[in-house]
């Protein structure tokens, strides 16, 4: 079984101020990384990368040699189409310092709904592939059904990208393979499991992200992931339940379980969810809540 990494979407939301952080904490992304193995950037989707910043990220975390980060691709590659080489180029130049400090594991393209398998799919998909696929492994969300024909599986293969296996509410035309394994390392998306907001176009972000995993839910995916570690070289799971820091807590507890190990966890974090105290590591007395 390849090693399997637990991690997060994202570090900066309003609404984990008391949940995840408590009092000033000057570096979120340092003060989180120093609990989980890697994070996704989900900034990148909306604002392109730029090196600066970048290089200012692995420089934050340069003291935790084993951390990695994944990068969203920007909504104008995924949702909106617009795919050329100059916006690839200027991508993979906002990057190039994590990819240079070897960083960068994962670029992630997330798309709609409803992307079906239609010939421009295939050719923007295939025009990404040759843009990021010597970047660091690339990562195609799929959430619709007719991608999980043989036929369209073997053509995803054959890219070179890994397909990312998800948990989350599926509907008549959703992507629900429990078991997807195109790449060599696998990724798994863990979204919740509000149905009732996902499905409901007027929703808000923080309303359909707003779901906290049960100890059984848990060890469903526990279970799924175990079985995804042993088709791939490694797996790499992330939780996007983000609102009030639910994804925090569940990422820790899903960490302990796979490792059998009590696991570090935020005091903050751990006065909001009560059940992070089974398990939780004792605290080093002269560790404090707030890093840098």
């Amino acid at each position: 079984m390849g090693p399997v990494h637990v991690g997060v979407a994202g570090w900066s939301y309003p609404d984990w101020n008391g949940y995840v952080y408590e009092g000033r904490v000057r570096d979120k992304l340092r003060f989180l990384a120093g609990y989980l193995d890697m994070i996704e950037v989900n900034g990148t989707f909306y604002r392109p990368p730029d090196a600066r910043t970048a290089e200012a990220w692995v420089r934050r975390t340069a003291d935790l040699p084993d951390f990695f980060f994944s990068v969203k691709l920007h909504r104008d590659m995924t949702h909106e189409g617009r795919f050329s080489e100059e916006p690839a180029r200027a991508f993979r130049e906002g990057v190039r310092p994590m990819t240079e400090a070897g960083r960068l594991r994962h670029l992630l393209a997330q798309f709609r709904h409803d992307f079906s398998d239609e010939p421009e799919a295939r050719a923007l998909l295939k025009a990404m592939a040759g843009a990021f696929g010597g970047w660091a492994t690339l990562v195609f969300e799929l959430r619709h059904r007719s991608w999980q024909t043989p036929e369209a599986l073997d053509f995803l293969a054959r890219l070179g990208a890994t397909v990312a296996n998800l948990d989350y509410p599926v509907g008549r035309d959703s992507f629900d393979l429990q078991e997807c394994r195109v790449g060599e390392h696998g990724y798994l998306r863990l979204h919740g499991r509000n149905r009732a907001a996902w499905f409901d176009r007027h929703a808000g972000r923080d309303e359909t992200y707003d779901y906290f995993y049960s100890g059984p839910e848990l060890e469903e995916i526990r279970k799924r992931a175990v079985s995804l570690a042993k088709a791939f070289r490694s797996l790499t799971i992330v939780a996007n339940n983000h609102y009030q820091g639910k994804e925090v807590a569940n990422a820790l507890q899903l960490k302990a379980m796979l490792t059998g190990q009590p696991v570090r966890v935020p005091p903050a974090l751990l006065k909001k969810y009560p059940e992070l105290t089974a398990i939780a590591r004792e605290r080093n007395p002269h560790e404090s809540g707030e890093l840098f």
